[in-house]
């Protein structure tokens, strides 16, 4: 265990080196802002709407009481969406389609001496290959967590005023209640943060794989559930920090 967080922790020197090429880094970068964030917009999208809906829906239900205003379902929903559901849960998923892509992709590198050749060239394969992913991940996930919030708020009030729950201005007015901006900014650097960690964890476990095809999905595997249990570590850790 201890080694391989050593490993981790000098990878890191390869990987944040300077680029030799600016123009093809950027380029690069560019790439896989679209390939890696693009890709993972449509699953985010249909996530965020039906859990927003189903959020509003479990919420009139557990606050069925004459004692709350209506206007407390919007503001529930918003303030959890903003500040756990939308970061954590969609990040998790995210570690498990955007790790799983960059560990695979990788370790098939890896494993099939293209890495090996990027050094005989006299390239530097960890900046090269993994920089400009974890550049456009920590780009794109704000991104998305932003567009999260607004489809799984948009999903919570269609169907709150489309099954008669409440109306329209009850539903708006809990959402402007007592609005922080800071939440968002919490939101959005434990977003970067998980970025961060998805990318580099992934990319250490597919560049050190070792073997065969086997090995890649191994290694795959392991990115994810490290993701995971990093994301929900630093979780806790930024929000004591942040809001404790």
């Amino acid at each position: 265990m201890l080694k391989t967080i050593g490993q981790y922790f000098l990878f890191h020197k390869d990987v944040f080196s300077r680029p030799p090429r600016r123009k093809l880094f950027w380029r690069q970068v560019f790439s896989e802002i679209w390939r890696l964030g693009m890709d993972s917009l449509p699953i985010v999208v249909l996530l965020s709407i039906f859990m927003g809906a189903a959020l509003t829906i479990q919420l009139n239900f557990n606050t069925d009481s004459p004692w709350l205003p209506l206007y407390t379902i919007g503001f529930i929903a918003r303030q959890t969406i903003i500040l756990e559901f939308s970061p954590t849960i969609i990040s998790l998923i995210l570690a498990g389609k955007v790790g799983s892509r960059i560990s695979s992709e990788i370790g098939t590198m890896r494993v099939t001496e293209q890495i090996d050749a990027l050094e005989v060239m006299g390239i530097n394969p960890a900046n090269y290959l993994v920089l400009p992913k974890v550049i456009a991940c920590m780009f794109f996930h704000p991104i998305l967590i932003m567009l999260s919030i607004g489809f799984a708020i948009w999903g919570g009030y269609f169907v709150g005023v489309a099954s008669g729950m409440m109306s329209s201005y009850q539903f708006i007015y809990g959402l402007q209640f007592e609005f922080n901006t800071f939440d968002l900014f919490y939101a959005l650097f434990k977003t970067v943060v998980f970025a961060y960690l998805i990318t580099t964890i992934s990319a250490f476990y597919g560049y050190f794989t070792q073997g065969g095809a086997l090995e890649v999905g191994r290694a795959s595997t392991k990115a994810v559930v490290q993701s995971s249990i990093m994301i929900i570590a630093f979780n806790l850790v930024v929000t004591q920090l942040m809001l404790g």
